[in-house]
């Protein structure tokens, strides 16, 4: 279908349209209003001709009212009152015929308006003999005006009949043309709106169609389908002007499609090559931090069994060092880097049993763990170290008292293990907590771990491996944390992901 207005733009359009229904509407309530006010028009003046008639009759009834009064009473306001209403009379008469006539309707009136003037003239005759004191010829005067007002009567009723029967016809005629004008009206209104429908589908289709081809070919390449043709519009409207910033992005993604692969076919080599590197140095780096254990633990350890062998009965002794045998069992297992928190909290209770063996009364340990399933996956060895240094840096010269709890949220699980010593030192801590392995070299993250070393005389040796550990397992930052106890002490507070 052609666009008469093809190149317009879309404001042009779309006023274009609103100002033609306007104009259409427009004329065709004015066409509608012109013929109902001429329909209303005609059904008056049929009908107005029945008033007229009406109003002659009462005024000449009045007229021969006026007349008897002045004939029995010769009063003023009498005669007064019939030469008024003669003079009314005489002006409703006006329009009727001055001649015979072949139409029934006019010969009527042609007559009743002869009657009328009989009518006056008997009525003078009347008057002029009563003023005369001409009794007789004044009652033979009125006589005949009775008779001539009784025969025009009957006329004016004939007359009154023959204009309804005109004005019934007059009615059906007019109504067959109303019937007409409705049923025109109806088809009127059907092709205006045939023809504004028309005129409004085919602006929206010139606007609507290049948006719907412009959206189509967006979606492809939303899908990463680049291969799209270009619109080549070259009309001045706003749809043209569209279309060519259109292919100008395209043209433009494509151009840098074409250098990001360039790139990418550049950087991905690079990338492998470091990935690799990276691989190699964090593998080596965990298992170096993995297997730093203080091995003067296991002489204590190995002292504290033989002395309880010496003092205590064979029973004790036997459990006791099968608790060291489970402790160094899972220390030096390698069958996986990783245990769950259960395996962590097991070893903690055989490395706790020990402590209580060594320290007696002198060493109180808390635990706090539900019943359930603790499955979250950690590197090995974190928990022993931090209970180990809470015992061996929270001790306040009374008595040690540790705590461990393990709380399950929703995305992680808390564990924390605190103290009740003398604090940590805000230096110390403030070292450790600033350690990133992931984007330290390896003789940046030594001289670090040597210095931490040096000042706090191996307090932080431990922490260090299990922060370095935990922040390589779990490529995060915030997964290890210290911090102080309201009541004095130290709490270490772990953050596992549950995955």
């Amino acid at each position: 279908m052609r666009i008469p207005f093809k190149g317009k733009s879309i404001r042009w359009r779309i006023m274009f349209c609103v100002i033609s229904a306007v104009v259409f509407m427009t004329l065709y309530l004015l066409v509608i209003i012109f013929l109902n006010q001429r329909m209303i028009e005609r059904l008056g003046e049929s009908y107005q001709t029945n008033t007229q008639l009406t109003e002659i009759s009462t005024q000449l009834g009045n007229m021969e009212k006026s007349l008897e009064n002045y004939i029995a009473y010769r009063t003023f306001e009498s005669i007064d009152s019939f030469y008024h209403f003669q003079a009314a009379s005489e002006e409703l008469i006006y329009w009727f015929p001055e001649s015979p006539s072949t139409d029934k309707v006019l010969q009527k009136e042609y007559v009743v308006k002869q009657l009328i003037m009989t009518l006056y003239s008997f009525g003078k005759y009347a008057v002029v003999a009563q003023r005369a004191n001409n009794e007789y010829k004044a009652q033979d005067s009125y006589k005949k005006c009775l008779v001539c007002y009784d025969m025009l009567q009957g006329q004016i009723e004939e007359l009154n009949i023959l204009l309804m029967r005109r004005n019934a016809d007059v009615y059906s005629e007019n109504r067959g043309r109303l019937l007409i004008l409705t049923q025109l009206s109806c088809a009127l209104l059907f092709v205006f709106f045939i023809l504004v429908f028309i005129l409004v589908y085919m602006s929206v289709t010139a606007i609507t169609k290049p948006l719907s081809d412009i959206s189509s070919v967006a979606l492809r390449i939303a899908q990463k389908d680049f291969e799209v043709p270009l619109f080549n519009n070259n009309d001045s409207t706003e749809i043209g002007t569209i279309c060519r910033a259109f292919d100008r992005m395209t043209i433009s993604i494509r151009e840098y499609i074409d250098q990001i692969w360039e790139k990418a076919a550049k950087e991905t080599e690079l990338r492998e090559k470091e990935l690799e590197a990276r691989e190699l140095y964090a593998a080596a780096q965990l298992r170096a931090l993995q297997n730093q254990i203080n091995p003067h633990f296991l002489f204590n350890t190995l002292n504290t069994g033989a002395q309880l062998a010496m003092i205590e009965g064979a029973d004790k002794t036997c459990y006791f060092m099968e608790q060291v045998a489970d402790f160094f069992r899972y220390n030096i297992s390698q069958k996986g880097q990783a245990a769950t928190i259960d395996e962590e909290l097991a070893l903690i209770d055989n490395f706790v049993y020990i402590m209580k063996v060594r320290f007696g009364e002198r060493f109180e340990f808390v635990k706090n763990v539900s019943n359930e399933k603790h499955l979250q996956l950690l590197p090995r060895m974190i928990l022993q170290p931090l209970v180990e240094n809470c015992i061996k840096h929270g001790y306040n010269g009374t008595k040690i008292r540790v705590e461990l709890s393990v709380e399950p949220e929703l995305y992680m699980t808390k564990i924390s293990v605190s103290d009740n010593g003398s604090g940590f030192d805000p230096e110390l801590k403030k070292t450790l907590l600033s350690l990133n392995p992931e984007e330290k070299s390896a003789s940046a993250q030594f001289d670090s771990e040597k210095q931490v070393s040096k000042s706090a005389e191996g307090n932080g040796t431990g922490l260090v491996n299990v922060i370095s550990r935990l922040r390589l397992y779990f490529h995060r930052y915030d997964v290890f944390d210290i911090l102080d106890n309201e009541g004095g002490g130290t709490k270490f507070l772990l953050r596992i992901p549950n995955v």
